[in-house]
Order: structure tokens, then sequence, then C-alpha cells
């Protein structure tokens, strides 16, 4: 596998970013997918998707605990585009279970009944949506924490046992910015209003001046690694 990677590297390594997405779909075909939080990141790719008529399947994780504004964006996206952006809901069963036995905010408690509620609302939706498919698009730069910085456009997810490609890797904040005012690309109004990564509306508060970008995050796990396990 590891020649596959490199290989897959040294062949779009000078692509733009439409170059390598339609590259890798000749290849794949109908077995690439892109996962979009709605972030300013992924409105970029949802554009270059949508704009250049790609046929990638695009996909978003409902964990049932989104900020109103998240929505907003996913509605705005939909109608701008006319294109059609799947939704994963997680398993009804497994969320009733939770919320009965620990109540709404178990996730506060401790690490382990955070990553309870995260594998519940959100690896175990993303699973079903990766299932079956071959390269997974992400929004995921190097900029956003250390965990991240040693990234390459192609990787490996061994615990998904699917090729990832991320084509933002070393685009910088104001990148992004400047890209989205450029293209009218619509965003999510939190960014604006010191939420520069947006998650579930519990687990996410406003980051202040000289925070880390993911600080908001998990706030109250001071030594975690910020992560809710879709891209360990």
């Amino acid at each position: 596998m590891n020649d596959i990677i490199q290989k897959l590297n040294s062949s779009i390594i000078n692509m733009d970013i439409k170059e390598a997405i339609q590259f890798l779909y000749n290849d794949h075909k109908d077995k690439v997918v892109f996962s979009s939080s709605l972030g300013m990141e992924d409105q970029v790719i949802s554009h270059i998707i949508f704009t250049n008529n790609l046929s990638v399947k695009v996909f978003t994780l409902d964990t049932g605990r989104m900020f109103a504004e998240t929505y907003a964006v996913l509605s705005k996206t939909i109608e701008k585009y006319n294109k059609e952006i799947k939704v994963y809901f997680p398993d009804n069963a497994d969320i009733e279970k939770l919320m009965t036995e620990k109540g709404p905010f178990s996730f506060y408690y401790s690490v382990e009944n955070r990553k309870e509620c995260c594998n519940l609302r959100k690896i175990k939706p993303l699973k079903r949506a990766l299932a079956g498919n071959e390269i997974w698009i992400t929004g995921l730069r190097a900029e956003q924490s250390e965990n991240r910085n040693n990234l390459n456009f192609i990787e490996w997810d061994e615990g998904n046992k699917i090729i990832k490609f991320n084509p933002l890797i070393h685009w910088t904040t104001e990148q992004i910015k400047e890209y989205i005012k450029i293209n009218q690309i619509p965003y999510n109004i939190l960014h604006d209003q010191g939420f520069p990564s947006i998650g579930c509306q519990p687990c996410t508060r406003k980051v202040n001046e000289g925070e880390d970008f993911r600080a908001g995050r998990w706030w109250w796990e001071n030594n975690s690694k910020k992560e809710c396990g879709l891209h360990s």
C-alpha cells in the first residue's frame, strides 16, 4: 500500500485541486466521496466539485447537535449549486440508549463518555458513508493542529481502510477566506464570531485571542488531542 500512496502523491503533486480530483475519479470512478463538515475548508472543496461538475459523491454528518448556523450553510449550499449533499444521521437506537442511560450531557463528565458520544454520532455514521468507497476527500489542513502538520496530500487511513486525499493540506486560513470571498461561497457566519473550528453546539465555544485553532473544541479537555476520531 505504501508504494501506491507514494505513486499517487507523486502523480498529483503538480496538479490543481480540480485536476487531482478528476485524476482520482478516473481511476476509482464512483468510489470517490467527499465528507463535508460545512466548515470553511469544506465549502471551498464543495465549490470546486460542484462548479466543475465533478462526479464525486458529497455527504455530511448530522449529529443531531449542530448549530442553527451550520444548517443554514447546508441550505444555502444546496440552493446555490443545486447539487445533492447526502446527509447521514446516527442510529436512533444508539442515541436513545445513550440519552436514557447517561443523560444529554454525559460527554462533559469524562473523556471516555465524550468519545462514546463522538463514536455514536460521528464515527459510526462515517463508516456507513465510507463503506464500499476507495477514495475519501477531506478538508484537513496542516495549520489546524499539531496532529495534522505532518500529513501528505495522499494518506492511507488504516481505521477506515481507505485512501484519503487532503487537497487543502498546505492552504492557510487567509487563503481559504480569500477564496471564499472571491467566489462568493456560502460559509458559516460563526467563523466571523471567533469560531474557527465548528462541531456540535454543546462541544464548541468561541476561541479567544492567542488560543490554538481547535481550543474551542472540547475545551474542558485541556490535555486531550482535540480530535473526535474521524481523522485519527
